[in-house]
């Protein structure tokens, strides 16, 4: 019988849905899973077709973290020189959640139920992260006598703020949806998983609908200006709408306001 991929994806109307598909598993990271993730994201950077993507959980969770099953193999693995194997497999992973940040498409993380270890550094690495009233988070790793490695540490004190970001990786402890709404992690908590994904599919389609030109060079100003500062930001975007505003979306966009119409964008 032929294995499930561990993540599926469907391309509709310019959305890209990501699903991660492990169900029996809670949907924990294997290396395999985190191998289709990467390569995907890479896929989708090349299809002009794709504006949006929204990565969801197959089944009871959204993600378990990483597959404690994986981890153990390496372990066992004492070579004498595992601890460079060590190194280099947690900078490949790295590369999931890294692929996901630089993405010039924007993402968004729809989740229910569990999101702990490495399923919250996955949706750190997310634009927008919406979850259902079940959602549980939890930095796990401190847990488990580890650190978290694969982005959390880095991105989640620019989402939250260092205060909760240090609380909340120090400790390990849970998060209800409702918490992380509070401290803005996410931007919406709905009812349940029916109304995660109704409102993740409004939002991909609001951004969707918009010149795919400006999207991506929002999501790439805020990237660059979060990395360098305000004047440097300032100067770049001053550069990138230099060149957006004489392609044909920018025209398209004058003359359908003129013409009072919804414009339609290609991307050029």
């Amino acid at each position: 019988m032929t294995q499930a991929s561990p993540l599926t994806v469907d391309v509709q109307n310019h959305i890209a849905q990501m699903t991660l598909n492990r169900p029996e598993k809670r949907n924990a990271m294997s290396f395999e899973m985190l191998e289709k993730l990467i390569e995907n994201i890479h896929a989708f950077e090349n299809d002009t077709d794709v504006r949006v993507i929204v990565i969801k959980g197959e089944g009871q969770s959204f993600c378990a973290g990483m597959e404690l099953a994986d981890l153990a193999g390496l372990i066992e693995k004492k070579s004498a020189d595992y601890r460079e194997i060590l190194r280099r497999t947690i900078l490949y992973g790295q590369t999931s959640t890294n692929v996901v940040e630089t993405c010039t498409k924007p993402v968004i993380a729809a989740i229910h139920s569990h999101c702990v270890g490495g399923g919250v550094d996955l949706a750190c690495a997310c634009d927008i992260r919406l979850a259902s009233k079940d959602a549980l988070f939890s930095v796990r790793e401190t847990k488990l006598a580890l650190v978290a490695d694969l982005g959390t540490l880095q991105r989640l004190p620019k989402i939250v703020g260092e205060p909760w970001a240090r609380e909340l990786s120090l400790t390990g402890r849970n998060f209800s949806g409702e918490e992380a709404l509070n401290i803005g992690f996410i931007t919406h908590l709905c009812e349940d998983r029916d109304a995660l994904y109704a409102k993740a599919d409004e939002i991909a389609t609001e951004i969707a609908d918009n010149s795919p030109l400006a999207v991506q060079g929002v999501k790439d100003t805020m990237r660059f200006s979060s990395d360098h500062g305000v004047e440097a930001g300032l100067r770049y975007v001053a550069q990138k709408n230099a060149s957006i505003l004489i392609c044909e979306d920018g025209m398209e966009a004058l003359m359908a306001a003129m013409e009072k119409r919804k414009p339609v964008f290609k991307g050029r």
